[in-house]
């Protein structure tokens, strides 16, 4: 077993009961997420869900989230003594991120995710630089960073891009 947290970070009103069957439907309990309205944009709200399941359970949010439309999302799990940590962040432009955490959180990139990077980069730096930032998920987090705050007393937790 293993525990995370789904963060909404933006979702049309419409769309969040859907969210909370698409949760529920995954996680096999009642979904009640506190939507607050998303202060980066009119319109939008905003909400984060606690949640614990097995180790498949993040990935089994993502699925059930991506295809919603117009909605940005992290989902967390915390590393166990089986299985590394993970995050995943999805925008409605980029799609999909995946990234292995530790126990602390941080990103891991492992040898053949690097090699990857060398690969498609040759012996341009720059492009090395560009590759490894994909690879870290700088692009998703770029997208996502205005909305990751909250508004005066709405109780989010804080994601921090780490440089």
């Amino acid at each position: 077993m293993t525990q995370g947290v789904l963060f909404i970070h933006s979702a049309p009103r419409a769309l969040a009961p859907h969210i909370e069957w698409a949760a529920q439907g995954v996680l096999g309990v009642p979904a009640r997420l506190r939507w607050e309205d998303q202060p980066a944009h009119r319109g939008l709200v905003r909400a984060e869900l606690g949640w614990r399941g097995r180790e498949d359970t993040g990935a089994r949010l993502v699925s059930a989230l991506r295809s919603m439309g117009d909605v940005r999302f992290e989902v967390t799990q915390e590393a166990t003594t089986q299985a590394d940590g993970a995050r995943w962040s999805f925008t409605p432009d980029l799609g999909a991120h995946h990234a292995v955490t530790d126990r602390a959180g941080n990103t891991v990139l492992t040898e053949d995710h690097l090699r990857g990077c060398m690969e498609r980069a040759g012996m341009d730096p720059q492009r090395m630089r560009h590759e490894i930032g994909v690879a870290l998920g700088e692009p998703w987090d770029e997208d996502l960073e205005i909305y990751r705050y909250g508004g005066e007393g709405v109780p989010m937790r804080w994601l921090h891009r780490v440089s």
